[in-house]
């Protein structure tokens, strides 16, 4: 099943990092978040991908186009340019890279590799997030249900400790970052049909994917929600860049299924 990824955004909330690469191209041990995200895919057997480019999409491009190179080791005859590969350790990624324009909304991006994904189910998901969703529960589900399309939903803790005080001022109890007020979350990780097109037939360049589009999927009962009780964390901002790496060097990376 083919996978489509959303890396075309600004990253502004990110600017320590993404003034000059994109987000998912921000690196967690030594890799880009955008690596640890298809090797979650190609765990479950997924190693097709499509992704959305945008800002700094030249960057991602040649990225992978020297992902052989650089991850082999060569010997290379300068007068020639010949070069001999001694060895290399690559994953088996086919990567399709579609610039989908500097400003377009995250609608507009879908639409524009509408003929990438032709008829066939294929999964979405974004270029900022990771987690140890069961990917192949999840297509199970989905087929389940017949419907348009599933996302991953998720519950995600509060961001600020809780802290129960007396009469007096006296701190009664704390509670470091505590579980969220019960809302569920569009966590990404969509099964979709390729019958969600449908929803954007008209002009979508400026229209986000998660508001009018999946609005109209919803009000029309055919989009489903797969719970994920697990990790999930988005790297929204600098702290969870710093958060995600500690967990990485401390071998706690929960993410990491492979």
């Amino acid at each position: 099943m083919k996978v489509v990824i959303f890396a075309g955004g600004f990253g502004t909330r990110l600017m320590e990092e993404t003034e000059a690469r994109p987000k998912p191209m921000v690196e967690i041990g030594g890799k880009p978040i955008l690596w640890h995200i298809l090797k979650m895919f190609e765990q479950h057997g997924h190693n097709e991908f499509i992704i959305c480019l945008g800002y700094k999409a030249t960057y991602i491009k040649e990225y992978f186009y020297n992902y052989y190179l650089h991850n082999s080791d060569v010997t290379i005859e300068l007068a020639n340019n010949n070069i001999n590969v001694h060895y290399s350790e690559t994953e088996s990624f086919k990567v399709t890279l579609i610039d989908t324009g500097l400003h377009t909304n995250t609608a507009g991006r879908l639409k524009r590799i509408q003929k990438y994904v032709k008829d066939e189910t294929f999964m979405l998901t974004y270029g900022d997030g990771v987690a140890d969703v069961d990917l192949s529960e999840l297509i199970q589900f989905h087929k389940s249900h017949g419907r348009l399309a599933t996302l991953t939903s998720v519950q995600v803790p509060g961001r600020f400790g809780n802290l129960e005080i007396g009469s007096n001022g006296e701190v009664d109890s704390f509670i470091e970052k505590p579980a969220g007020d019960g809302m569920w979350i569009n966590g990404g990780f969509f099964v979709l049909e390729p019958g969600i097109f449908k929803y954007l037939e008209n002009d979508v360049e400026n229209i986000q994917w998660e508001k009018e589009p999946l609005g109209s999927i919803a009000k029309d009962q055919q989009l489903a929600a797969y719970k994920h009780n697990g990790f999930w964390k988005c790297m929204d901002a600098l702290r969870d860049r710093v958060e995600l790496e500690a967990m990485w060097s401390s071998g706690n990376a929960k993410w990491k299924t492979w």
